[in-house]
C-alpha cells in the first residue's frame, strides 16, 4: 500500500492529464477498450475541489464527470483510476495517443492479408501485366509508412505506380493515400532503368471512401502523369475504376459574414469581467476574435484561454454571457467559485507563453499553428505588402458535401484576387493536399456566381454573403499560398507540388526559425518556377 507522501496531490494529478493533453491532441479516452472521446472533437475541463481532481469531458454524443484518483504511466499511455459518484468501486479509464487499439501483430497481420488480396485483385484486373514488388515495409528516408501497399504494374517497357489501404485503416489514413501516391510515383520514376517509362499511378481505397481523393486528384496535373483513381470492396474483391473528371467541381455554400464589431460590443460585459483576472501588465498582450455573432474569444499568442458567449438566460427572457476559460479542448465555467482557478491559469499561461518562453513547458509548446496564425496576421501588411492585410479572415465556416472544412487564413491581394493561406509550424507530410482541399473550396464558393437585385454584375458566393465588403473580388481562381519555418518544411511538400495542375497558382513562403521573435522571409518557390 502506497503510503500518504506517495499519494499524488489533486493539483498533480491535474498537471499530468492537462501536460498529456496537451502533448497529444489526437488522444482518445477509452473505457473497457471503447473509444468514449476523441479528443479531437470534445472538450474537458481539469479541476481542483475540496482536494479532488475532477475529470469532465464532453463531446456532442456524451457527457463524463469522474474524480480521478490515481494515474499509473503505461508505454505511451495513462491508465486513470477515477470514482463516479454513487459507484461503488473505482473504474479505470485510459488516455492513448491515438483512435487506433489494434495490436502491432494483428495491424500487421491485416496488412499482409490486405497485400495479397490487393495483388490477386489487380492480376484479375488487368490481364497481360506484372503485378510486381508489392511491399509495405516502413521506409522512412522516402517518407513510406506500412499503412500503404505499394508496388508496380508492368506491360513491357511501360509501368504504372501503384498504392493502396485498407478500410481497417482509419479515415485519415485513408484520405492521405494521395500524397504518398505521388511520392511513390515520383520515386518509381527516379529509380526505373531508362528503358522502363512509368505513365501513371493507380490509387485503390476502399469502397465509399473515395470522395475526398477524387476530388484532389482532379487538381492534380494530367499531362504530367495519368492519374486513376479505384474501389476495392474487400469482401466481394470488386475493383471499381472513380470517374474525377467533376470531382474537382464539390457544391460548398457559405454561411453569411456577421460583423466583428456587434460581436465584441453584445460580448464587452464578459469581455471585461475576465480582463479584470489577469495581470495589469498582460492586458495588452491579449487579442480578440469573434467565432460567431454571439461568441467572443480571449487569446495569447493564437491560443483562447477564454470565451464568452452572448445568449438567453433559461430562466428568463433576458440576454447573458456565458463565460469559460481554459486553454485549448480544456474549458472551465467562470462562477465566483472557479475565479480564483482562473486567476492561476491566467497566471500560469502568461508567464508560460511568450517570445522566449521555455520550449519545454507545455504552455508555450501547445498550438503552434494558431501562434504562427496570430504572428502572421499582425505582421501580414509588412511580410507581404501585396495582400490586403486589412481584408483578413481566420477559420472561415465553408461547408463542401455535407463536411465542414475550415480555411486557416483568408484574404485578397492588392488585385481583388483571394489568396487561400495555410500556416504550419511543424513539418507535415500532408499539407499541399490539405491546403490544396481548402482552395478547392474557396474557388468553387468564388466561381459561385450569380445576379442579385443590388448589384448589376454577378457577385461571388463571398460577396452576397457580406465578405470583403465594398470590395470587387476578381473571378480568376485563387492564389494558395502556403508558409512554414524553413527548418521544418518538409522535404517531400516541394515534389508533392510539382504535381499540382498548373490552374493551381501556389506559393510556398519558408520563414524563419525564430519567428517567434521575428517573423521574416527566408526564401519562396512559386509554381511558375522552372526548377522548383
Amino acid at each position: 500500500m502506497p503510503t500518504a507522501v506517495d499519494i499524488p496531490s489533486a493539483g498533480a494529478l491535474a498537471e499530468i492529464l492537462e501536460e498529456y493533453l496537451a502533448n497529444h491532441p489526437a488522444a482518445a479516452l477509452l473505457e473497457d477498450g471503447r473509444v468514449l472521446f476523441d479528443m479531437r472533437l470534445a472538450h474537458y475541463s481539469v479541476t481542483q475541489s475540496h482536494g479532488r481532481c475532477l475529470f469532465q469531458l464532453w463531446s456532442e454524443e456524451r457527457n463524463l464527470m469522474r474524480t480521478v484518483i490515481e494515474i499509473q504511466h503505461r508505454a505511451q499511455c495513462l491508465r486513470i483510476i477515477t470514482r463516479r459518484m454513487g459507484a461503488p468501486k473505482p473504474q479505470a479509464l485510459e488516455l492513448v495517443p491515438n483512435t487506433d487499439r489494434r495490436t502491432p501483430t494483428s495491424r500487421d497481420s491485416a496488412r499482409r492479408n490486405y497485400q495479397r488480396l490487393v495483388e490477386r485483385v489487380l492480376s484479375r484486373a488487368f490481364l497481360g501485366a506484372k503485378v510486381d514488388g508489392l511491399r509495405s515495409a516502413m521506409d522512412l528516408e522516402h517518407s513510406f509508412g506500412p499503412a500503404y501497399i505499394r508496388g508496380r504494374l508492368l506491360r513491357g517497357t511501360a509501368a504504372e505506380a501503384i498504392i493502396g489501404v485498407s478500410e481497417a485503416e482509419s479515415p485519415s489514413t485513408i484520405d492521405d493515400i494521395l500524397t504518398l501516391g505521388i511520392l511513390w510515383l515520383d520515386y518509381c520514376r527516379n529509380h526505373a532503368d531508362a528503358r522502363r517509362h512509368f505513365g501513371g499511378l493507380k490509387v485503390i481505397v476502399p469502397k465509399g471512401s473515395a470522395r475526398t481523393t477524387a476530388e484532389r486528384m482532379a487538381w492534380l496535373n494530367h499531362a504530367a502523369a495519368d492519374f486513376q483513381l479505384f474501389t476495392l470492396d474487400e469482401r466481394s474483391e470488386e475493383l471499381e475504376p472513380v470517374d474525377i473528371r467533376d470531382s474537382g467541381n464539390q457544391v460548398a455554400r457559405l454561411m453569411h459574414a456577421f460583423s466583428q464589431e456587434a460581436a465584441l460590443n453584445r460580448c464587452q460585459p464578459g469581455i471585461d469581467r475576465v480582463m479584470q483576472l489577469l495581470p495589469p501588465d498582460a492586458r495588452t498582450r491579449v487579442e480578440f476574435r469573434a467565432h460567431s455573432a454571439t461568441e467572443v474569444g480571449l487569446l495569447l499568442h493564437g491560443l483562447e484561454f477564454a470565451r464568452v458567449r452572448h445568449g438567453a438566460n433559461t430562466l428568463s427572457f433576458s440576454q447573458q454571457n456565458e463565460i469559460t476559460f481554459g486553454a485549448g479542448a480544456n474549458e472551465t465555467p467562470l462562477t465566483e467559485e472557479t475565479e480564483d482557478l482562473c486567476r492561476e491559469l491566467c497566471a500560469r499561461l502568461f508567464a508560460s507563453r511568450h517570445r522566449d518562453g521555455v520550449h519545454k513547458d507545455p504552455l508555450f509548446r501547445i498550438q503552434p499553428e494558431r501562434w504562427l496564425e496570430s504572428e502572421f496576421r499582425a505582421g501580414l501588411s509588412d511580410l507581404l505588402p501585396s495582400l490586403r492585410g486589412d481584408q483578413l479572415y481566420s477559420q472561415v465556416p465553408a461547408l463542401s458535401s455535407g463536411d465542414r472544412g475550415m480555411l486557416d487564413l483568408l484574404t485578397l491581394d492588392r488585385n481583388g484576387r483571394l489568396v487561400v493561406i495555410e500556416l504550419k509550424a511543424d513539418e507535415d507530410l500532408h499539407l499541399p493536399l490539405q491546403a490544396l482541399d481548402y482552395w478547392i473550396r474557396v474557388r468553387a464558393l468564388n466561381a459561385d456566381r450569380q445576379r442579385t437585385a443590388v448589384s448589376d454584375r454577378p457577385l461571388s458566393a463571398f460577396e452576397r454573403e457580406a465578405y470583403f465588403p465594398d470590395t470587387e473580388i476578381s473571378p480568376l481562381s485563387p492564389r494558395l499560398l502556403l508558409a512554414a519555418p524553413a527548418l521544418r518544411i518538409h522535404p517531400a511538400n516541394l515534389p508533392v507540388l510539382r504535381y499540382f495542375s498548373p490552374e493551381v497558382d501556389w506559393e510556398f513562403i519558408a520563414l524563419s526559425e525564430h519567428w517567434r521573435q521575428q517573423l521574416q522571409i527566408v526564401f519562396r518557390k512559386r509554381s511558375t518556377d522552372a526548377n522548383c
